[in-house]
């Protein structure tokens, strides 16, 4: 914390280094996210990065009496806690609790008032107490918001938490220091507590900046990956998102135990709902039965979507005539329940394969295997469910 009636030339450059780091971070974000739609949260920070450079600015001018002291530092004070206290919400934002973000706003203007009051009594002492205290304060809520959901947090996230934490502590020690021990303690002068805290601030510039972007990018890959294996009409898994959910259970039907079923299903005619409805009212008719099929599957069961209507369904621990069933319920459902959609009532049916995973099968057999049934059922009239035969075990 700077100290003092007039800042020292050492503190004035800190400063200025303080308000050109903050600014970089701000164009920063404005490449990073160059021509694309920013997210609440991430406007919110950049802002508050904003604020933060323009309080270290009016500091450093004050330090060089470019700023008449007495407006410099009160001001710039107050713009960096409501700058602190921005970049607190806007990490609440991001961990999505707008009932602690919103209540950021009427505590900033509390700090400041109290800040203010607190210059206007005493300008060196109780103000060093109660903008150390302050701004170690809203750290704190900003390393809580980032340690939120701590067990489903990456690496850099709870790193980010912890190392926010304890800088956070180190601004209020100078604060602590000056109400408890107005004399220093020990080595621990307030002097060298005020360079220390100094550098906390310079360290939260580069941890809240860089980590934040890198957990924002972070958090883009982990969005991107999701897409990848998602399907997102009927937020089931693709076909790629099915076969890396299959892969285990194909490994583990080499094994003695008990089998697993594989259903595939395909909406009869429902070429036609595109052609005649449009695409829009399809997508309706797939969220429609993917929803319908989901409600007859047990927790470890899975549904994905393969291409156009077709749908694919594991059942783990499941055999082949217990499998019958289920896709039994299905059809039932699925053809009892007409699809309500804005120009039409749309009835339809579905013809089901099913199967069961054999030791020596390749996602080719399988599906090969199950399709093959499914299309039997569609030769043999529709909205029926087929069983592919049994392996057969050759004669000695």
């Amino acid at each position: 914390m700077l100290s003092g009636a007039m800042l020292t030339m050492d503190s004035t450059t800190m400063v200025l280094v303080l308000a050109l780091g903050n600014l970089a971070l701000c164009s920063l974000l404005f490449f990073f996210d160059y021509g694309a739609v920013r997210t609440p949260s991430l406007a919110s920070w950049g802002l508050s990065k904003q604020v933060q450079a323009a309080s270290w600015i009016l500091l450093a001018l004050g330090g060089a009496r470019v700023v008449p002291e007495p407006l410099a530092l009160p001001g710039g004070w107050a713009l960096l806690i409501v700058g602190v206290a921005l970049e607190s919400a806007a990490l609440w934002e991001n961990a999505q609790r707008r009932r602690v973000q919103r209540a950021m706003v009427p505590l900033a203007l509390a700090a400041v008032s109290i800040f203010l009051v607190s210059y206007w009594i005493d300008p060196l002492g109780l103000r060093t107490l109660a903008a150390a205290l302050i701004l170690g304060a809203f750290y704190l809520l900003g390393a809580a918001a980032l340690a939120r959901g701590w067990r489903n947090a990456s690496m850099l996230q709870r790193a980010l938490a912890v190392t926010t934490a304890l800088l956070a502590l180190l601004v209020a020690a100078r604060g602590i220091l000056v109400l408890v021990m107005p004399d220093g303690w020990r080595w621990l002068s307030h002097d060298l507590l005020r360079q220390l805290s100094t550098i906390a601030f310079y360290l939260l510039m580069l941890a809240n900046g860089f980590g934040c972007l890198l957990l924002a990018r972070e958090r883009l890959q982990v969005d991107v990956a999701r897409l990848e294996t998602l399907d997102l009409v009927t937020e089931a898994p693709n076909r790629r998102g099915f076969y890396n959910a299959l892969a285990p259970w194909m490994a583990l039907a080499r094994r003695p135990g008990s089998p697993t079923a594989l259903i595939v299903l395909d909406l009869d005619s429902f070429k036609r709902v595109n052609d005649g409805y449009g695409h829009p009212v399809g997508d309706v008719v797939l969220r429609h039965v993917a929803d319908l099929c989901k409600r007859q599957l047990r927790d470890s069961d899975l549904l994905g979507r393969l291409s156009g209507g077709e749908f694919a369904l594991l059942l783990p621990r499941t055999g082949g005539e217990e499998a019958m069933l289920v896709a039994e319920r299905m059809r039932a459902a699925i053809e009892a329940t007409p699809v309500k959609t804005e120009r039409a009532m749309i009835s339809m049916t579905a013809s089901f394969g099913v199967t069961t995973i054999r030791p020596d099968d390749s996602n080719v057999i399988l599906f090969g295997r199950a399709g093959a049934a499914m299309r039997a059922a569609k030769d043999a009239g529709r909205n029926r469910i087929h069983l592919a035969p049994r392996e057969t075990v050759p004669e000695a």
